[in-house]
């Protein structure tokens, strides 16, 4: 099942927040980078995100408030974020995270879909890291 997107310009106008703010919580670590997904529409290039995710996450940072419980709310994200089993893909451009719950393909550039093994493969190291 297709996730639900939301337009950058939709969020902001339904949560009455500027185009700034956004971006300062980006930068503060309170909204992931890689949920800003860039996508081409007939306008030219347009962000959207998650529904589901930005909007849980949008509440918890305008509940927080003050700029200080905007830092502790950034604290705890990074340290949730920190324990969340994730694929973390290193290359000679840079390193990314994938949180596992997150990832639903996983395929070649000759269409070998990979997501299966892979798949077993962590299920079976992360047993054996239970034990």
């Amino acid at each position: 099942m297709e996730d639900k997107l939301i337009s950058k310009k939709e969020l902001l106008q339904r949560y009455g927040i500027s185009y700034g703010a956004l971006y300062r919580w980006k930068r503060m670590g309170l909204i992931p980078e890689e949920w800003f997904l860039k996508k081409s529409t007939g306008t030219g290039q347009e962000t959207f995100f998650n529904e589901e995710a930005i909007c849980g996450r949008i509440d918890e940072i305008i509940a927080a408030k003050d700029l200080d419980s905007l830092q502790r709310l950034s604290e705890s994200l990074r340290e949730r974020k920190e324990k969340e089993s994730a694929l973390v893909i290193e290359t000679a451009y840079g390193q990314q995270r994938l949180r596992l719950q997150d990832i639903k393909k996983i395929r070649l550039s000759d269409g070998t879909d990979l997501t299966d093994p892979i798949a077993d493969l962590i299920a079976r190291m992360q047993r054996g890291i239970q034990k």
